[in-house]
Order: structure tokens, then C-alpha cells, then sequence
């Protein structure tokens, strides 16, 4: 599975300096350099590389500073990673290339071109922001059929989590958790109900939620995040 990559990709840009988080905005991983602002490298990982890994590159090269093509190496490496015609496509494009062996090392096949310009500044923040607001890297890179662990959603847990104690006025849940108030009047989740004026409660869905994510069930530091990232 594309998720067996994720972790020797994450190591490999670890090493470099980036914090790497998995499934931001769509992408299979999201890495950030501690520079102001902060340089962003997008990666997408497949088993092999094919032309719709070259496809999802193009999407994704506009809301950031470098992407990186990951796969696995072929068993006798004469996969498209040996073929130089898509190696030098990808030098064209802009492209890294990385291939994972069989035992987890990373080879660096193609270095992408010195930081060229941004071109999509709006979808570059949003990516920088949901990185930023996520706890943790709760998602492995390459997941496609759970759903994704975004910070809305993990604020949302917060929410159940004090909820799950009894009732809870909201001016009592917003000094640890400042969105409680728009995620608790969406309820997008179904997890939420009013029980009176400014006090909520919590159903049977959000009861089944923590059981779900246990592990999510922290009260979420967002003071300074800024304004919610959309729910996914």
C-alpha cells in the first residue's frame, strides 16, 4: 500500500529539516521548513511511477515550493525510475523523484530546480495553516479510505471529549477550545446537541466518535491559529 511509503519519505525530508505531516489538503504529505515564511514541499506517493503520479505533481506544483514524486523501486530496478525519458520529464517540470527499496532507504533519483516562485499564494497559506493548526501527524501519507484526521476535526473531539463529562456552556469550553462556538452551532458531525441557550450536549454519535478516535481526545491548543480550516 502507497501508506507503506509515507514513513521512510517522512524521514528522508525529517532529515533535511522539514516537519512533515501526512494528508493536508488533499496531498499525500505537507512539509514545512522552520524558515519564515516557511518553505513548502508537497509529496505524492504511489507504488510505481506513472503517468497519473506525474498528473497529481501538476495539480499540486502551484501551492508550493518543491514537489517530490515518491515510489517504489521496481524489484530489479528497471522501473519508470531507470527510464530517462520520465526522468527527464520530471527535470522539465520541476519534479523530484525519490524511489523506496525494499528495505526503506530512499534514493534520491531527481533533485528538484533551487525554490522557484509561488504561484497559487491562496492555496499555499491554506496547506501552511492546516499543517500549522493539526496536532500531531495523525494520518499516514497515501490513506484513502478513512476519514482524515484534519484539526477541525480533531477540535471537534475536543469538543466531544468536555462534552462527554455532562453538559457545557460554550463560554466555558472557548478558553481552551476559541472555535467551540462555530463548530458547536455547524455541528457538521451530527456530534452535538442544544440542550438550552448556550448549553450543548452531546448524542450518541459523538459518543461513538471518541470510542472511534480515542486517541484524539485532548483539549486543542488553537488560541492563535487563526480562522477554522473547513472540515473534511
Amino acid at each position: 500500500m502507497e501508506t507503506a511509503l509515507y514513513l521512510p519519505v517522512k524521514r528522508f525530508l525529517e532529515n533535511l529539516g522539514f516537519t512533515v505531516k501526512g494528508e493536508v489538503g488533499g496531498c499525500d504529505l505537507v512539509a514545512l521548513s522552520g524558515d519564515e515564511p516557511p518553505i513548502v514541499v508537497i509529496g505524492e506517493l504511489k507504488l510505481s511511477f506513472n503517468l497519473e503520479l506525474l498528473l497529481q505533481a501538476v495539480d499540486r506544483a502551484g501551492a508550493c515550493d518543491e514537489v517530490w514524486l515518491a515510489a517504489k523501486m521496481s524489484v530489479r530496478g528497471k522501473g519508470r525510475e531507470s527510464d530517462a525519458r520520465y526522468r527527464n520529464l520530471c527535470r522539465r517540470l520541476g519534479f523530484g523523484m525519490l524511489a523506496v527499496t525494499s528495505t526503506g532507504d530512499v534514493e534520491v533519483i531527481v533533485k528538484p530546480p533551487t525554490t522557484g516562485p509561488r504561484r497559487n499564494p491562496k492555496k499555499r497559506s491554506r496547506l501552511v495553516a492546516e499543517h500549522r493548526r493539526r496536532v500531531g501527524d495523525p494520518v499516514l501519507g497515501g490513506s484513502t479510505r478513512a476519514p482524515i484526521m484534519t484539526a477541525y476535526r480533531q477540535q471537534a473531539l475536543a469538543c466531544a471529549s468536555e462534552l462527554s463529562r455532562g453538559p457545557r456552556r460554550v463560554r466555558d469550553l472557548k478558553p481552551e477550545i476559541p472555535d467551540a462556538p462555530k463548530i458547536l452551532l455547524h455541528n457538521v458531525y451530527g456530534w452535538f446537541d442544544r440542550a438550552e441557550r448556550g448549553i450543548y450536549v452531546l448524542t450518541d454519535a459523538g459518543r461513538a466518535a471518541l470510542k472511534r478516535w480515542p486517541q484524539q481526545t485532548m483539549v486543542v491548543d488553537v488560541a492563535s491559529a487563526g480562522d477554522s480550516i473547513p472540515p473534511r
